[in-house]
């Protein structure tokens, strides 16, 4: 599973399709075969995060988690009226998978370059954990739905800023690559955004690649003071068994809305990732969102990532800042414009009747 480098022209252009993307996931469930039939709501059965035996440790006694890790997944992140369960037999994940890129791809077929709609249909399925096949990511709440409070509802409807205009400092940090992919929870982009793992015995440092974001995460339990937080917020780790549990804070509201996929992760959340080893190949990533005023409850989702044979690349991105000075002169003419007055036309002389002749 080769990793891909996306450009920042790639990562601007999904970015801003997301709400296309978004109707697109929504409707492309109908479009594809029903041959996944509508299942009760059941209740998350925990996955077995027992290892396999004579996994590879560190030479200073941790389990072995170095590497670079990937997937190339459509992985929708709530459940559908159509896929309401979570897992599916193999044929019905791979027809779902199908209508769900299919979908995304032809909506974006009308105004991209063709690279783009091929690199979202030529996706290896549904998120696969210990061999089942999954139809999302979100876990609990056990319908696979995100538990939003009406203010979490409004915060995510007002969006990521993209509407303002004033000055530079209130457009959104990913517009000029200032921030990208690597904030947690991570996601995948089809085969984008693989991450690279190193640690160290007092640290453990999380690279991923789109975006070429890496938080070097201490091994403490206590958080550095506020002065010191980042755009990728403030992390600290632990080991619970075989398991990296990372602690998150302190994420700039700025970047409260994410885009791919679109949810919300405010100044005050706090997201804890797992991370366990399964076997030589499969590494599962569970993390939970605890965010009280944008969510009624917490809520977890979790995927498994893949061992990659390749190597992560540079993400080159500049598009977004040459653009800037474009994008507020274009305000300002466009405010200039609402100014003017309207010249009336003029007024056209009155119609004669016509009478009929004597």
């Amino acid at each position: 599973m080769p990793a891909v480098t996306y450009t920042c022209r790639l990562a601007a252009v999904l970015l801003a399709a997301t709400t296309l993307s978004s109707i697109a996931i929504a409707q492309t469930p109908a479009t594809a075969p029903a041959t996944a039939p509508a299942a009760p709501v059941q209740a998350y059965v925990p996955t077995e995060t027992r290892a396999d035996p004579n996994l590879p440790r560190t030479s200073f006694g941790q389990p072995s988690l170095e590497g670079r890790w990937g997937s190339n997944w459509v992985l929708p992140l709530e459940a559908s009226p159509r896929t309401p369960m979570l897992v599916v037999p193999e044929a019905a994940a791979k027809q779902i998978a199908l209508g769900y890129a299919k979908g995304v791809g032809d909506a974006l077929d009308a105004q991209l370059d063709p690279e783009v709609p091929e690199t979202m249909r030529n996706v290896e399925g549904l998120p696969k954990v210990r061999g089942e096949r999954r139809t999302r990511a979100v876990v609990i709440p056990a319908n696979g739905m995100l538990p939003y409070t009406d203010e979490g509802k409004a915060r995510l409807k007002r969006g990521t800023g993209r509407d303002l205009y004033d000055n530079i400092e209130e457009r959104p940090n990913w517009e000029r690559c200032i921030r990208s992919l690597g904030q947690p929870p991570v996601f995948p982009i089809g085969s984008g955004n693989p991450r690279e793992i190193i640690q160290t015995p007092t640290q453990v440092v999380i690279h991923t690649e789109y975006g070429d974001e890496a938080r070097i995460i201490p091994f403490t339990d206590t958080h550095k003071p506020k002065i010191f937080w980042g755009l990728l917020g403030d992390s600290i780790a632990k080991w619970e068994g075989n398991t990296l549990v990372v602690e998150t804070v302190g994420m700039p509201d700025k970047d409260a809305v994410r885009l791919f996929p679109s949810f919300v992760v405010s100044n005050d959340a706090k997201v804890i990732e797992r991370y366990t080893r399964l076997g030589t190949e499969e590494l599962l990533y569970q993390f939970t969102v605890i965010d009280p005023k944008i969510y009624s409850e917490p809520w977890m989702g979790e995927f498994s990532i893949y061992k990659l044979n390749g190597r992560l690349f540079e993400h080159a991105c500049h598009e977004g800042n040459y653009s800037v000075p474009n994008i507020l002169r274009a305000a300002r003419v466009k405010e200039e414009r609402a100014k003017l007055t309207p010249v009336a036309a003029p007024a056209k002389p009155p119609v004669q009747p016509v009478t009929a002749r004597q």
